[in-house]
């Protein structure tokens, strides 16, 4: 996801009187910044050496990171970054007294653009970090698979400071994304709408794993339930997941993997205890997709894995099982010899 949002950011810069700098880009894994550079050109993309330089050199700074502890780490070091510059300038300031400090462009306020799925009060840690060092923060979480991501058709949910959204909204519509929704100051509110929509992305999954599995053991295969989905239900989710689903497509890599999905999970569960506001079918979906991580991992540990991650559409795996069915091969269906039915 964060590879083809730096991409298309780095593709598509706002245009500019004065020439924009090439994009800053850093990745923990120094191999995917540098098939981005690769792709876009080095005049349009450059490697940052770690984060810190990121946060330094840059006006608007974009985050797409794994989890909340990754998030935080980053947000940490950014802090420490900011510390360390906002001395110098202190610094140079004061032995000059060259200009009107409040005229330097080193004191321009940075924005950092959170676009992670993460749980909503560490909003407020990550704006603690860096309000000190004359940072402003927006939450920006993105609904959208990868393909949306590459189509820059994703959809951007956004919460902070009013003029800091217009800034980056201009920056993300249409580079990254197709429609901004704004959800006002506070800053929590756009995680939790994220969790909020994510809720329906994987209770959907939950309804399309339990209709195919029940279809499978009545004798009804899944291909057929899909075209009833198809035909009642033409959403691109449910069709999309749907055919993984029935064809056993569940290559993480090239969709969402599946730890992802249970940290969603769990985020979801957390904010629905604490807003007491109960949601079953997350809490089975959740356990599903605990069920086909760990005979991914059990296949891992006998050699027999066929993907080197999961999606989390393979939580259909768990139902499968549930159903006394082969968690990863549909092909393995046992169809009854016939189906009967009683009537009083």
């Amino acid at each position: 996801m964060g590879f083809f949002m730096a991409r298309n950011l780095a593709k598509n810069r706002p245009q500019s009187v004065t020439p924009l700098p090439p994009t800053l880009v850093w990745n923990r894994t120094k191999s995917r910044a540098e098939d981005l550079v690769k792709e876009v050109g080095d005049d349009k993309a450059q490697i940052a050496k770690d984060p810190e330089e990121v946060a330094r050199e840059c006006d608007i700074i974009f985050t797409n990171l794994a989890n909340d502890d990754v998030v935080k780490e980053i947000y940490l070091r950014f802090a420490q970054a900011l510390e360390v510059g906002t001395t110098i300038v202190y610094i140079q300031e004061s032995l000059c007294h060259m200009r009107d400090p409040q005229d330097s462009p080193s004191l321009k306020p940075k924005i950092f653009v959170e676009t992670s799925t993460v749980y909503p009060t560490l909003a407020g840690e990550l704006d603690t970090l860096i309000a000190a060092h004359n940072a402003r923060l927006v939450m920006a979480p993105v609904f959208g698979a990868p393909p949306a991501a590459d189509a820059a058709q994703l959809l951007v949910v956004m919460a902070g400071d009013y003029r800091s959204k217009k800034e980056v909204a201009n920056i993300l519509i249409p580079a990254v994304g197709r429609k901004v929704i704004d959800l006002g100051g506070n800053l929590e509110k756009a995680p939790t709408f994220k969790l909020i929509g994510n809720s329906l992305i994987l209770g959907s999954l939950e309804i399309l794993a339990e209709s195919f599995t029940l279809g499978e053991k009545s004798g009804i295969s899944a291909e057929l339930v899909q075209t009833l989905v198809k035909d009642l239900m033409p959403t691109p989710i449910l069709v999309n997941y749907g055919e993984k689903m029935v064809h056993d497509l569940f290559d993480g890599s090239k969709g969402f993997a599946i730890d992802g999905g249970i940290k969603d999970a769990t985020h979801i569960r957390r904010l629905t205890t604490e807003l007491n506001s109960p949601m079953p079918a997350l809490d089975t979906a959740h356990q599903h997709l605990l069920t086909a991580r760990a005979l991914h991992a059990a296949a891992r540990d006998r050699g027999e894995q066929v993907f080197e991650t999961l999606d989390w559409s393979s939580l259909v795996a768990g139902t499968r099982v549930a159903a006394g069915l082969d968690g990863f091969d549909s092909g393995k269906v046992c169809v009854p010899r016939h189906v009967s039915y009683a009537s009083a």
